[in-house]
């Protein structure tokens, strides 16, 4: 059986918002180990009962309640989600419920895309940001780094995809991500792709403990995710940030949006973050 709780982040669209605010909660419990999956668009009952077997067969393995984080609309595929023996967590209700009571008016919610016309300016600008997070992910496409705001720098999962994706979201950063491997430490100088930037790089790096575990769960028993493989490319990676004046920070106890905030005040991006016209 796993030592780590099972969390599943489950949403009728992206997952994005059930993701982000779970991270938030869970950060504050920096004891615990978790297994995490994303269920995304389960928008069908039927989806619904599927998802529910994957967290049964989670509790199976784990023999641990597992956790649920759910941004689901619809009330009757909420109660599927519901209808189990997980934790849940209902991000929507929680919050949405005292707010129409409050203000007197029932909340306008609908699954899928957000309407968007009222500001359509602003949601097209975060719609450009994530385009460009996701297209220059882990060094897909070098030769953007010119139109980005930041280009995060750090091993292989050390946090560097789900900070760019908020920070595309929240704050309309263009931002590009770069994965060191062996072959940039092999150099005694700063990665070639990497040179003419310097000055927008900043470094995630990460506990080698935590960096196995995260590791373990993708690739159990391989070298990729060995404690001793890990220990060696975070020292490494450190040492490449402190030789060429990279700030950088531990990611290991910090939520998504801690990091995004620290990277955007070193950084000084609060007056570049695009904003409407």
């Amino acid at each position: 059986m796993s030592s780590n709780r099972p969390v599943f982040f489950i949403s009728d669209s992206t997952g994005i918002t059930a993701e982000t605010l779970g991270h938030s909660l869970l950060s504050h419990f920096d004891r615990t180990q978790f297994t995490e999956t994303i269920l995304s668009f389960i928008d069908t009952e039927q989806k619904a009962r599927n998802a529910i077997d994957r967290v049964a067969k989670a509790a199976r393995e784990s023999g641990l309640q597992p956790i649920i984080i759910e941004t689901i609309i619809d009330p009757k595929i909420r109660a599927i989600v519901h209808d189990s023996d997980a934790h849940t967590v209902d991000i929507i209700s929680t919050f949405l419920g005292p707010l129409e009571q409050l203000l007197g008016q029932a909340s306008n919610i609908r699954i899928g895309r957000p309407e968007v016309s009222a500001n359509y300016g602003h949601y097209q600008r975060r719609m450009d940001a994530m385009q460009f997070a996701l297209e220059n992910d882990d060094g897909r496409r070098l030769h953007h780094y010119d139109k980005a705001d930041i280009i995060l720098v750090g091993v292989s999962r050390s946090g560097k995809t789900p900070t760019s994706i908020f920070l595309a979201l929240q704050a309309n950063v263009y931002a590009a991500n770069y994965p060191l491997t062996d072959d940039d430490f092999e150099e005694a100088r700063m990665p070639k792709a990497l040179e003419p930037y310097r000055n927008k790089l900043y470094g995630l790096s990460i506990d080698p403990k935590r960096l196995n575990q995260i590791r373990d769960g993708r690739k159990a028993d391989s070298d990729y995710a060995s404690l001793r493989q890990c220990e060696d490319e975070v020292r490494m990676a450190e040492a490449l940030f402190r030789r060429f004046g990279i700030p950088f920070i531990d990611t290991t106890r910090l939520s998504i949006e801690e990091i995004s905030t620290r990277i955007i005040v070193d950084k000084g991006l609060r007056d570049r973050i695009r904003t409407v016209n």
